[in-house]
């Protein structure tokens, strides 16, 4: 392989040697940075069904849920088929917006716990769809918390973070969020 890259360069350096050099042309102006596409889901996985975490894991946008799961050992409890999970998965955007460092702090085995915590904030029961809320609804989470819903002018925030799409599982719903909802901290007596 080595070989194949130093002659392709060394083609392309004698190439370059025979031939007079090309003018300087002026630079082009920057383009206006392109507005964020919304949250892009694809098929559930087949092995996973289309359970919330099939549809998760076929998302392009959710790669980094898909690896917080995986290290927090909870797959398998969203890929329940009896579940009737309401679930806020933040993209891969809203896990980069947190400080530098935080996802690959939590990430490590012996994170673990906290990891699960976060992530618990991120599904309640019973299934909560975007149409039936209403301003003030209130939503009890896994990991023993509560999450309040706001609605303006039609569009619906949960505790701070945008719904900006919704996708149905067959064990319950996926609010795709722009924004990890963090939990309040825990007081230490």
């Amino acid at each position: 392989m080595k070989i194949h890259v130093l002659f392709a360069v060394a083609v392309a350096l004698v190439s370059c040697a025979k031939e007079a050099p090309a003018p300087v042309a002026a630079p082009e102006p920057a383009a206006a940075p392109a507005a964020p596409e919304p949250a892009k889901v694809e098929a559930p996985r087949p092995d996973l069904g289309g359970t919330v975490s099939g549809v998760a894991a076929a998302s392009k946008d959710h790669t980094t849920l898909v690896a917080a799961l995986q290290a927090a050992d909870l797959v398998g409890v969203l890929a329940s088929p009896g579940g009737a999970y309401t679930v806020f998965a933040p993209t891969n955007a809203a896990f980069d917006a947190l400080p530098k460092g935080t996802v690959e702090t939590l990430l490590k085995p012996e994170n673990k716990s906290e990891l699960q915590r976060i992530l618990k904030h991120h599904a309640g029961v019973p299934v909560k769809q975007l149409k039936d809320l209403k301003d003030g609804d209130t939503l009890s989470m896994a990991d023993g918390s509560v999450v309040t819903f706001h609605v303006v002018d039609g569009k619906v925030k949960v505790d701070g973070a945008n719904i900006i799409g919704t996708v149905q599982a067959s064990n319950g719903v996926i609010h795709v969020v722009d924004a990890v909802i963090v939990p309040k901290p825990v007081a230490h007596p």
